[in-house]
């Protein structure tokens, strides 16, 4: 080969199920227009038949991921963009750990772990961080989630919780927040309690949506099954057999989180998730999560999980948008006698 002459392979996949290999395309081949973009391949699909040309590595690992893409489609896994990175990043950890194969790993060996309800199916992990999330959640009563919007550490959380409560291993999801957002407070919103709760509790309705159908989420409402409450409301009870999950816990106060982990009961377990560097808290006012994580190290049954920027699974935007944030904030000159996060921080 000459000088500066980039060698480039051509592979053609030829799928069965046309129906399948339209999933895995995508609509308006938005998943061949991703892989396309993230392995600076191109990517033509015709029929039930997909065209990949590139350097050989990337082209080979391009097929990996619309098999396995496929792979998922035919077992009633829904498939997005997302799902596409979440392909990638698996084939590259099935890489790493055969260098040497000749022939690609079984499907399944080394594969991401999931989770599965009845709404949405198998759910996989997108990346490393979410597989030790969930491998996390399945071996631990205790599990706190740290890192930075967008890496799907709320919503997997509710995902885990629906598949134990319909597979009966609880008998109720209780999810909390504490109700201090960007430096308001409740008394000074209009309506009564439940209309100045809601708005700070969305985030979860929009999750249990995406795992549960409307009416079953809305009976589950009714009936104590499911119950959101702020923060406030878990003080006196001891809660048994359930999945207890506090999300935004990095603005509850010690005294809170204190509280709040001392309510689990029997046959429960707890999730706790949140933000370290979103802290709404008045200046001077020590973080629960902060606390809790260094006070808890080390203690048996309990599992911490930490997502970095990288890890934002959300959107490619969301992802660049949180590395520059950081990027920023660790090339600012230090301020004396300042807060070490923005407590003015407005949405």
């Amino acid at each position: 080969m000459h000088p500066g002459v980039v060698e480039e392979a051509e592979i053609i996949l030829t799928f069965d199920d046309n129906r399948l290999a339209s999933l895995v395309f995508g609509q308006y081949d938005q998943n061949l227009a991703h892989l396309e973009r993230r392995l600076n391949v191109t990517a033509i699909a015709n029929g039930n038949r997909v065209t990949v040309k590139g350097t050989p590595e990337a082209s080979e690992m391009a097929r990996r991921v619309l098999e396995g893409l496929y792979e998922r489609a035919r077992l009633g896994g829904a498939l997005g963009p997302g799902d596409v990175d979440g392909a990638i990043e698996e084939s590259t950890l099935q890489g790493s750990l055969f260098p040497a194969a000749e022939e690609p790993p079984v499907p399944g060996l080394t594969s991401f772990d999931q989770i599965s309800t009845r709404r949405r199916g198998p759910v996989r992990a997108r990346n490393a961080s979410q597989n030790t999330y969930i491998k996390a959640l399945k071996t631990n009563e205790l599990v706190f989630a740290e890192g930075p919007a967008g890496t799907g550490k709320t919503w997997l959380a509710v995902g885990y919780a629906v598949s134990l409560l319909e597979a009966g291993q609880v008998d109720r999801l209780i999810i909390t927040r504490p109700a201090v957002e960007a430096g308001e407070r409740l008394g000074f919103l209009p309506g009564d309690m439940r209309e100045k709760v809601d708005p700070y509790l969305r985030p979860i309705y929009d999750a249990l949506y995406d795992f549960m159908e409307a009416r079953h989420v809305d009976r589950g409402l009714q009936t104590g099954m499911i119950e959101i409450a702020p923060l406030a409301f878990m003080r006196g009870r001891t809660l048994t057999n359930a999945l207890v999950l506090l999300d935004e816990a990095q603005n509850t106060t010690s005294m809170q989180m204190k509280m709040f982990l001392t309510r689990l009961g029997e046959g429960s377990r707890m999730i706790i998730t949140g933000d370290p560097t979103q802290i709404d808290l008045p200046p001077g006012q020590k973080s629960g999560l902060v606390e809790a994580v260094r006070i808890l190290n080390g203690v048996e049954g309990i599992a911490r999980v930490t997502f970095k920027e990288a890890d934002v699974v959300r959107h490619d935007l969301v992802r660049r948008i949180v590395t520059a944030y950081d990027k920023a904030a660790r090339e600012a000159p230090p301020q004396q006698d300042q807060p070490r996060y923005d407590r003015d921080r407005r949405p």
